[in-house]
């Protein structure tokens, strides 16, 4: 009898081992906190997922939306360093470090205040949040402006990459200073 237990209880094993690793990928409030390029959700809560072509219909609009790049900047001893270039969409705000996981009250009040003065404290003005392909940064960032409340936000999920793929122009980008 206990053979036939064995694999059920390598199977549970295996199974509580998942949902440990799992769980480590994800703070307490659900904000992805690890292996950030890495396949995201074809879904998030609070936004609506975009592509290239939806993308470009959406900036024909008015208002057109506000382009909220989240793409990682090393931070040290108080400011950005250059560590590589980096483009973005044309008129893009680059907020960098925003979509991290597991925000300082610092970098969260960094966010808070841009996203307000670029939206113009309009909670309905469209966002579009984007960072590359495969990208976790703007899966976050795409949770954290809809849990303020903001109600047009769209996830340009493959972000810059696909932008590039479609052979579209970018911008030699700077982040938002940190102030």
């Amino acid at each position: 009898m206990l053979p036939a237990r064995l694999p059920l209880l390598a199977l549970l094993c295996l199974f509580a081992a998942n949902v440990q690793a799992d769980t480590a990928l994800f703070s307490a409030d659900g904000y992805r906190i690890s292996l950030y390029r890495s396949p995201t959700p074809d879904h998030v809560q609070g936004a609506t997922i975009i592509d290239t072509p939806a993308l470009q219909a959406l900036l024909t609009q008015t208002p057109a939306p506000v382009l909220i790049d989240v793409y990682r900047r090393q931070w040290l001893q108080g400011r950005f360093i250059e560590d590589q270039p980096h483009a973005n969409l044309p008129g893009s705000r680059w907020l960098a470090n925003t979509g991290d996981g597991d925000l300082t009250p610092e970098w969260q009040s960094y966010f808070v205040r841009h996203v307000y003065a670029y939206s113009g404290g309009n909670l309905a003005r469209p966002l579009v949040f984007y960072c590359r392909a495969d990208c976790w940064l703007s899966w976050n960032a795409v949770k954290r402006a809809a849990n303020l409340g903001y109600t047009s936000v769209y996830w340009y999920r493959d972000g810059l990459d696909a932008w590039e793929a479609a052979k579209l122009p970018v911008s030699v980008a700077q982040p938002e200073p940190f102030e």
